[in-house]
């Protein structure tokens, strides 16, 4: 290959080497015996490989909408092909009369069916018949089509490649029981087949290994990682269960703590009393009980003499927390104390003071705690709420504060679907809540239309009526902060018309707001000084107004699943019913669609969280970690999670008897590990 073809690759595919190359899969194979006829298209169809005749080929449009056009035809009718890109190069390469096989998918616009930028090539019918064979068709680019290396072309790349190398040149990487339990082909087969299979099944069980492969790798290696973490991070030793703990538990206690609370006590219990730094994701759905949990794990480190801390990302979050834990901890000799930017110097003075010198058992805050006057004679816990809010840098301020650095204890109550959670969070010990406490009430979800909006508001009024409170939510888009701004003030003047002042007040928060003024209009409507809060998502996390029972979204088909969840937690804390009501526009794509309806149909928030990950993909998740864990070639963790599972499961059993993988069998795992760590993982640098 010429060096302006090779450097067309480099750029536009980012193959280099020709281990890129080899990995550089075929996105399908076709079978060119199996053709379609174009009568054979229904309101179903999703992808069809069809054969015709070009005709009327047209371009039409300007600018921006500027596309070709073509006829395909067959014995049995029309289909019309479009392209929107890389047009002159179809122009030049298409020719009116000629046979062409083309594979795409079907899409129905005014009611005809349509294909836009199909895969084409010239047809030859002889040459398929009597053969059943597999052709591999690789991902291009328009560039890369222009100067000759459309799929094909890869393709016979790639066969000179897998001609010239053997089976040495790709050695084994997995242990000889696993490939022996499993029935998995050896690697060399594996990559020959996913590209020039002879059948199906070759092709199956050559995916089937790949993707097995790369599950199994990832959790090795996170398996390692936590495997040295808790060989080699020292951590404070909460040996006894004392009389802070025991105190409370018995007496002070406002109910009975569910199953997964239990659960999770006993996790952290033996976390903290072994000497080792415990480092805990505790996820668990809005209002399934975490600051009991957090409260609890406080005590036990004041019973071992260690202070605690308690860190939240806004300071209506940290106050909240603060009062909340006093209320918990009135009867008690407990000194529990909140700093935060706006903690007045004096009362600032005296809790570092305290701090320093030990008197202080537990302090929550925002990132003042991490400041650098901010000294803990005696820091063993750190509870980190919302943690994706914080950064590593802020974080590790935090475990600087300690001679044995701190255990941490991080907190979201935002979801995490297991397959993530096995991927993205694998280094980290994980708990799950997945029980709610005792008394709370589940929140009626509804839909409705824009045409409904008068008897939404009848129905807040008669609410507020009763003495409740109301949220109404609007969505900030992010193309335009002003449009987004407009659009807020213009809800709020009509919100305002259903509800005039003196009878109804309405607290107003949004990001342009100066600090203080947003906190005291939060503060306003925690009180119940006002009725109504209209805001942007800015409430969606720690917002406690027990008294709030509705929460109405605006243009709800703008919001993901998880931050339409996140809005709903903000009722039913009461004892009161409580509804979330999705206000949106009439016309709704599939997806917005399918949101909505997951939305109605339930309040499990993991159920919410896998619905999620379904609709967006794995590439698409909001504060993931380690994005390089989800980097799979070919493994999808959504579609492939009874693969990952089975993956999991052979590395906790390999490194359960070979953590150093020092074995004859397991060496060749090593070895490949090793060689692997050579190339940078960027996403492992923070």
């Amino acid at each position: 290959m010429g060096p302006l073809k090779a450097d067309l690759l480099k750029k536009e595919l980012s193959i280099f080497t020709f281990s890129d190359l080899l990995e550089h899969f075929p996105n399908r194979h076709v079978d060119k015996t199996s053709i379609s006829a174009i009568t054979d298209i229904h309101a179903g169809t999703d992808f069809i490989q069809t054969a015709g005749i070009i005709d009327n080929i047209v371009i039409l449009g300007e600018k921006r909408s500027k596309r070709l056009v073509a006829q395909l035809r067959d014995r049995t009718g029309t289909i019309e092909l479009c392209w929107f890109q890389g047009i002159h190069w179809i122009e030049k390469n298409i020719h009116a009369g000629k046979l062409y096989l083309v594979f795409g998918k079907v899409a129905f616009f005014n009611g005809k069916a349509q294909i836009t930028h199909p895969e084409i090539e010239p047809w030859v019918a002889e040459t398929a018949e009597g053969k059943n064979f597999l052709e591999p068709v690789y991902p291009t680019t328009e560039k890369l089509k222009a100067k000759g290396l459309n799929g094909k072309q890869i393709g016979k790349l790639t066969m000179a490649l897998i001609e010239m190398i053997s089976p040495k040149d790709i050695p084994e990487n997995l242990p000889n029981h696993i490939l022996e339990n499993l029935i998995l082909l050896s690697r060399w087969e594996a990559y020959c087949f996913i590209h020039f299979p002879k059948n199906q099944l070759e092709y199956d069980k050559a995916l089937y290994r790949l993707k097995f492969e790369e599950f199994f790798v990832a959790q090795v290696k996170l398996g390692l990682t936590r495997l040295r973490r808790h060989k080699h991070s020292k951590g404070a030793i909460f040996e006894k269960v004392g009389e802070y703990f025991n105190t409370f538990y018995t007496k002070y206690l406002p109910f009975e703590l569910t199953g997964a609370q239990k659960r999770v006590l006993k996790e952290i219990r033996t976390d903290t009393g072994r000497g080792i730094q415990m480092n805990r994701l505790l996820q668990g759905d809005v209002g399934s009980g975490k600051t009991i949990v957090a409260l609890l794990t406080m005590l036990l480190a004041a019973d071992n003499g260690y202070q605690s801390c308690l860190m939240a990302p806004t300071e209506i979050l940290a106050t909240q927390h603060f009062l909340g834990l006093s209320e918990l901890l009135k009867d008690m000799p407990v000194n529990i104390r909140l700093l935060t930017g706006n903690t007045k110097t004096a009362a600032r003075r005296e809790i570092l003071s305290q701090l320093a010198e030990g008197s202080l058992h537990m302090v929550t805050g925002t990132h003042a705690l991490i400041e650098d006057p901010v000294v803990f004679k005696n820091l063993g816990l750190s509870i980190i709420d919302e943690q994706h809010r914080f950064g590593v840098a802020q974080r590790a301020k935090l475990w600087a504060k300690a001679a044995i650095h701190p255990h941490v204890l991080v907190m979201t109550a935002t979801p995490i679907p297991r397959t993530l959670a096995m991927t993205a969070y694998g280094d980290l010990d994980y708990s799950v809540m997945d029980e709610l406490p005792p008394g709370r009430k589940p929140i009626t979800t509804v839909h409705r239309n824009e045409m409904y909006r008068v008897k939404v508001m009848d129905f807040i009024r008669s609410e507020i009526d009763h003495g409740r409170q109301a949220y109404i939510i609007f969505p900030l888009i992010e193309e335009s902060e002003k449009l987004d701004y407009e659009n807020l003030m213009d809800g709020y003047e009509h919100v305002k018309a259903f509800f005039p002042e003196p009878k109804y007040w309405i607290s107003m928060v949004h990001g342009r707001q100066p600090a203080d003024i947003k906190e005291t209009n939060m503060k306003r409507f925690v009180k119940g000084d006002t009725q109504i809060m209209v805001s942007t998502t800015v409430i969606e996390v720690g917002v406690n107004v027990p008294n709030a029972s509705i929460m109405v979204i605006e243009n709800a088909e703008k919001f993901g699943l998880s931050q339409l969840h996140q809005l709903r937690g903000r009722v039913g804390r009461g004892s009161d019913k409580s509804y979330c009501i999705l206000l949106t526009g009439t016309k709704l794509n599939n997806d917005a669609r399918e949101r909505i309806k997951t939305m109605c149909s339930t309040n499990d928030g993991f159920k919410i969280a896998e619905k999620d990950l379904e609709l967006r993909g794995p590439g698409d998740i909001e504060g993931t970690r380690q994005s390089g864990a989800l980097n799979f070639k070919l493994a999808n963790i959504i579609s492939d999670k009874e693969i990952l599972e089975k993956a999991k499961k052979e590395a906790e059993m390999l490194l359960s008897k070979d953590e150093e993988l020092s074995s004859a069998e397991n060496l060749i795992l090593k070895n490949y590990l090793l060689h692997k760590k050579g190339k940078t993982v960027w996403s492992k640098i923070s």
